[in-house]
This record gives structure tokens, C-alpha cells and sequence, in this order.
């Protein structure tokens, strides 16, 4: 009998959540056999995920049409379709959320993409998925924007469970973490329960490496005039985003340990954790599960696509790397500077959210015409 290193993982204080959710895998009871066989204990979605969901799935049809003759609009009838489907997946994961205590079981669901910098209409849509959906293990994702995180704050106070997205820099990771523990504290504030909500902050990996590992590519393809500048270049390529990670959990331990967040935790708080996402290895020259094997430690989350999973289960080399090596990650990053390298990690970071916002929006927007065309084909003539 083969080893499923996937059940290996929880021994360290990690769990794997499912960054993947369609409807056929919620029918055909594959979502439940990840549950109950694989330790999948959380789901993500995203705007990308539904539209590759939706697009060309006859699976879909019957409830369209019935959007079609309730008369509801196009965005209307998107939406009853993804909330349907997230439903589905908060009760299947129900008995998850009820075993850890409300730790893990989550599904996530962003609000739409276009809004990412608007504060006020996040707030709003934040509350009407949390209400309309109805499920106590549905946690709403919000962009790590600079608008995006008093809108964290307010709901977080609201008691409503978020996923802080696309965050890349250590930066926006503490912003986030202090915008958690701020909502925690107006909602304690009030006299009000804090030990049932849940949080994670989504710090995206593999997209930093590609950004960075193209522009080593295109210094080296320019041609450098001596060994030991070609050495620092390959020395760096394929290493940042974990190097960032795991600075980002030593910020993490410094929040947790700070009088601010112990108060908080005196009266049933639970921590922020640190979810590591865009975990599937996009240079086939690396290892397929390196963004699991290096980042598995305590009070941490690693969201995998399906593929990314089964290679896991099959070969993943289990054990706590969370904080090995951190002085070497701090000097990678600090290496970037050099001005043999000169790559500004700031510069990156920025221009990798605002391609995160893209790459969510196009997808959304393209969903939105192709159920528009659908719409058109089932209506009756």
C-alpha cells in the first residue's frame, strides 16, 4: 500500500486546503472522498477557477434556464449558480469545520475582481455573500489592496470570516495582520463573541519566481561579463518567493507573540494563518511540490490545484522547513540589491498585484460573457 504523504502533513500544524471547486466534483462525490480519504480540509475559488467551471459545462444548464424564466439577470444568475455550488461545498466540509473547531472546513469565495479598490462596495458585498449564502464555514475573499484592507477590518468586526488574497510583499502580509487583529479588537470591543471567527492571509508563491526568474533570464540572455555575476544571477533564480515566505512567517511568529495580539487570545481569538497559495510549480526544471516541502510548519495552510495534490500525495518529503534556513532567506532577499543583480523586490511586488487583480478580473469579465451567450442559446424563441 502506498504512502499518502498528504495525511503526514497535519503532524506538523499545517492543513491542505483544495484550490479547485466545480460542480462534477461536488456530484460525482469526488469532493467528499477528498475530505474524508485525502485530509482536504478547505476549499478556495476564484474567479478564474469558475469560469473554467461554468464555460461549456452542460452541468449548469437546468439552473440557468430556471434563472432564465425567473427572469433574473445575467449576473443574477451567475451568482445563484456559484452560490449553489459553495453551499454544496460548505456541507461537505460542515463535519471538518465542527472537528476543529471551527479551524478549518472553510470555503472561499471572492467578491467580484472589479471592486478590488473600492472599500465601501467590498464592505457590501462582503456582507450579502456572507447573508445570502448562509454558511458559518464561508469565509469571503478580499484583495490585500490598500482599499481592501479597512474593508478586512470592518467585517472582520462583523464577525465574518475572511480570506486576505493576493498578497506577495512581508509588507502587505503585516498590513493584513494588523487589519485582523484592529477588527478583533472593535468587535471585542463591543462586547462581542471573537473565538468563531476565521481568518487566513493568502501569500502567493510561484508568481513571484516566475516574475523574477524572467528577469534573471533576461539579464543572462544579454550576456554578463564574468563568472561570478552569472553565479549570483542562477543563485537566486527559483529561490525568492520561498525565501519571502518564510520571512513572512517570522513576522508572523513576532505578531502572535505581541501584547496585543495575546489579549485577544486571552479572550478565544483565533490566529490569522498564513496560507500559501499559487503553489503549483510553473518551470518544469523544479520540483512539482517544492512550494509544500519547504513551507510545512505550524499554523499554516497550503491551497493546492488537484494535479498538485496527487503529485503531493505521491511524493511529497514531509517535514518542518518553515524555519530552516531563514538567516540564508534573509540574505537572498537582501542579495537582490546587489548591484550585480539589481532587482527591486518592491518594484516586483507591485507590479505583481496589479497583474493579480488582471488575471482575476479578464476571467470574471470573460465568465460574465460566455454565460451572456448562454443565456442567449437557452432562452426560449
Amino acid at each position: 500500500m502506498t504512502t499518502n504523504h498528504l495525511l503526514e502533513i497535519k503532524n506538523y500544524g499545517q492543513s491542505i486546503w483544495m484550490d479547485n471547486l466545480t460542480r462534477d466534483i461536488i456530484k460525482s462525490g469526488e469532493l467528499k472522498d477528498l475530505v474524508e480519504n485525502k485530509d482536504i480540509c478547505g476549499i478556495t475559488s476564484n474567479p478564474t477557477i469558475f469560469e473554467k467551471a461554468i464555460a461549456g459545462n452542460a452541468i449548469y444548464d437546468q439552473d440557468i434556464e430556471a434563472g432564465i424564466k425567473a427572469g433574473l439577470p445575467t449576473y443574477k444568475i451567475y451568482e445563484s449558480l456559484v452560490f449553489q455550488d459553495i453551499r454544496d461545498a460548505c456541507d461537505i466540509l460542515r463535519p471538518v469545520y465542527e472537528a476543529s473547531n471551527g479551524l478549518d472546513g472553510y470555503v472561499s469565495i471572492e467578491v467580484p475582481p472589479t471592486i478590488a479598490h473600492d472599500t465601501e462596495a467590498t464592505i457590501n458585498e462582503a456582507r450579502r455573500y456572507f447573508q445570502e449564502i448562509g454558511r458559518e464555514n464561508l469565509m469571503i475573499k478580499i484583495p490585500g489592496t490598500k482599499p481592501g484592507l479597512p474593508a478586512v477590518e470592518q467585517v472582520i468586526s462583523e464577525g465574518i470570516n475572511v480570506n486576505i488574497t493576493l498578497l506577495f510583499s512581508v509588507e502587505s502580509y503585516i498590513n493584513t495582520a494588523w487589519a485582523y487583529i484592529r477588527g478583533l479588537e472593535k468587535r471585542a470591543a463591543e462586547g462581542k463573541d471573537i473565538s468563531k471567527i476565521a481568518s487566513v492571509a493568502s501569500f502567493f508563491l510561484s508568481r513571484i519566481d516566475s516574475n523574477i526568474d524572467g528577469k534573471i533570464d533576461a539579464k543572462l540572455a544579454k550576456g554578463v561579463d564574468n563568472l561570478n555575476v552569472e553565479a549570483k544571477l542562477r543563485a537566486i533564480k527559483g529561490k525568492v518567493a520561498i525565501a519571502n515566505a518564510k520571512i513572512a512567517y517570522q513576522e508572523y511568529k513576532k505578531i502572535v507573540q505581541s501584547d496585543r495580539w495575546q489579549a485577544l487570545a486571552v479572550k478565544g481569538a483565533k490566529v490569522q494563518r498564513l496560507l500559501w497559495a499559487s503553489t503549483s510549480t510553473k518551470d518544469p526544471q523544479y520540483s512539482d511540490v517544492m512550494y509544500i516541502d519547504e513551507l510545512i510548519g505550524q499554523d499554516t495552510v497550503n491551497t493546492l490545484p488537484p494535479a498538485t495534490i496527487e503529485a503531493c500525495a505521491d511524493h511529497c518529503d514531509v517535514a518542518n522547513r518553515v524555519e530552516t534556513d531563514v538567516d540564508e532567506a534573509y540574505n537572498l532577499i537582501e542579495n537582490l540589491k546587489d548591484p550585480d543583480v539589481n532587482i527591486d523586490i518592491n518594484a516586483v511586488m507591485d507590479e505583481l498585484l496589479t497583474e493579480g487583480i488582471d488575471k482575476f478580473v479578464k476571467p470574471f469579465q470573460s465568465l460574465m460573457d460566455s454565460l451572456e451567450n448562454k443565456v442567449k442559446q437557452l432562452s426560449p424563441v
